[in-house]
């Protein structure tokens, strides 16, 4: 389906949930998340509490009305009497803080002078306490997407809640063992004006995220939120799906229902959906607003500590430097830092070889041998044919031909592409050229590299041409 949003009034902004990796944010249980048979359960009933202006949240009563009681599993050996809401909250987790704080100044945001953790209600089971810790931390931020700029609105962090394990009419199963992980929480302005764009900006804000090495990785670790509206619609958050190449589908198909809706003469409301899995919506609670807020009293405000945050780099100052220092094309620049290579390190390991040639070899040369070969390869598993091109123990023109034989299968043979000594290259040099008298130079070259492939550097051979053809 096609729409043209531009006409349609549309705005959207998205919510990012990223997990973070170490200790959970209110005590010292390691963040593991597990599915095999729990060593205990705990059964639980909630209630709504009101926030701070003393009025009961509508998407709290909603889940209230429901009467379901919960039942908890969980494990003796990570989870503690915190996650059960038997014990007062640890004081919070500074590496996670620290992580955040760094997440706020790569998008630009001003920093809180004071950390106020808050409590949110929610009594849909998914908190052992009817309630989620969280607290904001930058506001007012910014990033760029094919140059424009679309407002970071809020940064919070805050806790995971439970995983769910099974729904029933009077009861639900949640798994104690996610509840309490750092979760860094990011929404956008309304800014986001198709759903391309959304895609777009929700992939550049993962690689943000994942830029400060302090995230969790795999399926689950980073989810998403939709928020969007239409002329004459009316906002609706969708909930539920963590798949980028998704979002497109979801939003085409949500923006159908709310037309369908608008085109009945029938109002659409303002509530939370469900991404289903055939990128359809289905409802999920009422819109949720600020009643369900109030300070959390047993936590101190926090004064951010930003030393050695300034120096934080972004995702692009990255790319520009490492280009720069190194003299490579913008996009093996790019390459390397969304795919977090230390190239610095690598630089330094090997520092006889161009920065160009071990930039090429990491990320170019895999591509190729996938292309040639049909097969997969971690270069980065294999530096010892870096290590030996760097020692001069083969010529660099045979560390790609090693990566191939490696791909597939077969035992990287050194011996084979030993380098030729320099003497010796240069007398084979003077005999092809003796040989083939009225060759130019590239076609003596072409036939050296036939003969010598892998054996020679080709740039000293060039140079010897030079020199010895009159």
């Amino acid at each position: 389906m096609s729409f043209d949003y531009n006409e349609l009034g549309f705005k959207c902004g998205i919510e990012i949930h990223q997990q973070l990796e170490g200790k959970k944010l209110f005590c010292h249980c390691p963040t593991e998340i597990r599915k095999d048979n729990p060593g205990f359960t705990v059964t639980r009933r909630l209630r709504a509490s009101a926030g701070e202006e003393g009025k009961v949240d509508q998407a709290a009563l909603h889940e209230q009305k429901k009467q379901k009681y919960f039942i908890y599993q969980g494990y003796d050996d990570i989870n503690c009497e915190v996650e059960l809401d038997e014990e007062p909250p640890h004081p919070m987790n500074q590496q996670a803080l620290r992580a955040v704080l760094m997440v706020a100044k790569m998008l630009n945001c001003t920093i809180v002078d004071e950390i106020q953790v808050m409590r949110k209600t929610v009594i849909d089971g998914s908190n052992t306490s009817g309630f989620q810790r969280t607290m904001l931390i930058g506001v007012d931020g910014f990033l760029e997407v094919n140059q424009k700029k679309i407002r970071i609105d809020t940064l919070c962090l805050e806790e995971e809640a439970c995983q769910i394990v099974d729904r029933a009419k009077e009861y639900d199963v949640y798994n104690l063992s996610r509840l309490g992980i750092p979760l860094i929480e990011i929404a956008t302005g309304p800014d986001i004006s198709s759903p391309e764009e959304a895609k777009e900006v929700a992939a550049k804000i993962g690689m943000i995220l994942r830029s400060t090495g302090a995230c969790k990785r795999g399926i689950g670790t980073i989810r998403q939120d939709i928020n969007l509206s239409i002329k004459g619609g009316a906002r609706v958050e969708i909930k539920g799906f963590q798949d980028l190449r998704s979002i497109v589908k979801i939003i085409d198909y949500e923006t159908e229902r709310q037309l369908k809706l608008l085109q009945a003469d029938k109002k659409v409301e303002q509530e939370v959906r469900k991404a289903e899995d055939d990128f359809t919506t289905s409802f999920l609670r009422p819109m949720p607003g600020a009643d369900r807020m109030y300070p959390e009293t047993d936590i101190p405000t926090i004064i951010p500590e930003l030393e050695g945050i300034a120096s934080i780099k972004t995702i692009d100052e990255k790319i520009k430097e490492l280009a720069s220092d190194f003299k490579l094309s913008h996009e093996l620049a790019k390459e390397i830092v969304e795919q977090e290579i230390d190239f610095i390190k690598l630089v330094r390991e090997f520092a006889k070889l161009q920065p160009r040639f071990i930039a090429d070899i990491v990320i170019n040369a895999p591509k190729e041998i996938k292309a040639r070969f049909k097969k997969d390869i971690d270069v980065l598993e294999h530096l010892d044919v870096l290590a030996r091109a760097n020692k001069n123990d083969i010529p660099a023109s045979a560390v790609f031909e090693l990566l191939a034989n490696i791909a597939q299968g077969e035992a990287p043979d050194f011996d084979k592409y030993k380098g030729m000594a320099d003497d010796e290259l240069e007398h084979e040099i003077k005999k092809l050229i003796n040989d083939n008298k009225e060759a130019p130079i590239n076609a003596l070259m072409g036939l050296l590299m036939a003969k010598h492939r892998g054996r020679i550097d080709g740039k000293k051979a060039m140079e010897l041409l030079r020199k010895h053809k009159k």
